[in-house]
């Protein structure tokens, strides 16, 4: 038995994490004055293609066999650093 499952839903729990954190921007962006809310909604555009792209890869990983699925974890993980990073930076600006 793999630990397949777990993973994608801490996978997919972060996500809808992110999911939240898009919409506080998108809340920021209608209350703020109009150069402001170019910027919030800019910012919220970037989290939300960092967030998709997140969602593509742990799509690739759903769609894995049992087999295969450790071999893509390692590629995932490292992809998913880099997305995490590039969505806490986009996230960090609006804070």
């Amino acid at each position: 038995m793999t630990d397949k499952d777990p993973y994608i839903a801490k996978a997919k729990a972060r996500i809808d994490q992110w999911d939240a954190e898009i919409d506080k921007v998108k809340a920021k962006a209608e209350e703020a004055e109009a150069d402001a809310k170019i910027e919030y909604r800019r910012q919220a555009d970037e989290m939300r293609a960092q967030r998709n792209k997140a969602e593509s890869r742990l799509q690739d990983l759903r769609a894995a066999s049992n087999d295969a699925w450790e071999n893509l974890k390692s590629g995932f993980e490292t992809a998913w650093k880099d997305i995490s990073s590039a969505f806490d930076s986009a996230k960090s600006r609006y804070q």
